[in-house]
């Protein structure tokens, strides 16, 4: 689900030490809203079940990142 332009920011981040926490924050949101495009337009319980797992992973990142502040 995570293309490559959002990993090319996510290094960019961390390498420059520039707002890291903004910025990974703003990008496990557009994470978690295509996470939730996926899961309306998916017919599949498999995929539900799967988008379910995703957003709690981001979840746990999310957290995570907070705790770098």
């Amino acid at each position: 689900m995570m293309n490559a332009i959002h990993i090319c920011q996510m290094i960019y981040c961390i390498t420059n030490e520039t707002q890291v926490v903004i910025q990974f924050d703003v990008l496990m949101q557009e994470r978690n809203r295509e996470t939730n495009t996926i899961g309306s337009k998916c017919n599949d319980v498999e995929i539900a079940r799967k988008v379910v797992d995703v957003k709690a992973e981001i979840e746990k990142i999310r957290e995570q990142i907070q705790n770098i502040e």
